[in-house]
């Protein structure tokens, strides 16, 4: 389904505003997305214009399209500090914690937030709710000789999983360390996130959950009337 022109504005002019926190020099974790792709675009605008950074990207997806706009890209495996990272999220609540992996990135996208020193969310206001795991839900990546297990406890937690199946090709999405995906629902909003986050991480063959908890410095958040920078709570 496509998103409403405005939609895709209000993702545009946040995208753009995050943009001003990249200075020359800066080592730049690139997220996976619709929001980030403008981020590309804005970025690589400013280093044809002498801005000098070098990248690491989050999927396949955001590394060609970073080589496509001539944004220097680093190896991940050899690197483990950066000093910014920018990704779009599915969900933020007004801590600033967020859920990720609608895009089946999570993994790779929590390794190079966790290397920021400072990581940015990029957002409409759509984005914002009062509660994470309400409306959308929580992705794991899963090994595949984990899945049945993996199903039975995260449904002793009071999760329903579903494995994400593929719209363009037969069976499920497999994600980039090939892996499955379980979409985790819930009947009503798991009150401690982090004793959740803890409890899904410790099942053998889960890989990692789409839960960022305490990552986000800032969220830039595209609105009808403005931009809004919302800071993390200390």
């Amino acid at each position: 389904m496509k998103e409403a022109s405005s939609n895709v504005d209000l993702k545009k002019i946040a995208a753009i505003k995050a943009a001003d926190f990249v200075a020359d020099g800066m080592r730049v974790g690139i997220g996976t997305g619709s929001t980030v792709a403008f981020f590309v675009e804005e970025l690589a605008n400013r280093i044809r214009d002498g801005l000098k950074v070098s990248a690491l990207a989050t999927s396949y997806q955001s590394r060609i399209l970073c080589q496509a706009h001539g944004i220097p890209l680093m190896d991940t495996m050899f690197q483990s500090r950066l000093d910014i990272a920018v990704d779009g999220a599915d969900e933020i609540d007004p801590q600033l914690n967020a859920i990720k992996g609608g895009g089946g990135a999570q993994t790779v996208e929590k390794i190079i937030a966790s290397m920021a020193d400072k990581f940015i969310l990029i957002a409409d206001e759509s984005k914002l709710v009062d509660r994470l795991c309400m409306k959308f839900p929580l992705p794991v990546e899963v090994l595949p000789d984990g899945l049945s297990l993996a199903k039975e406890r995260i449904s002793a937690l009071g999760g329903r999983p579903n494995l994400r199946m593929a719209l363009r090709k037969d069976g499920p999405v497999i994600t980039e360390n090939g892996n499955f995906i379980l979409d985790i629902s819930f009947e009503s909003a798991p009150l401690d996130l982090r004793d959740l986050d803890t409890k899904l991480n410790l099942i053998p063959g889960l890989v990692e959950t789409g839960l960022f908890l305490g990552l986000a410095k800032k969220a830039v958040i595209g609105s009808a009337d403005q931009v809004k920078i919302l800071e993390a709570r200390e």
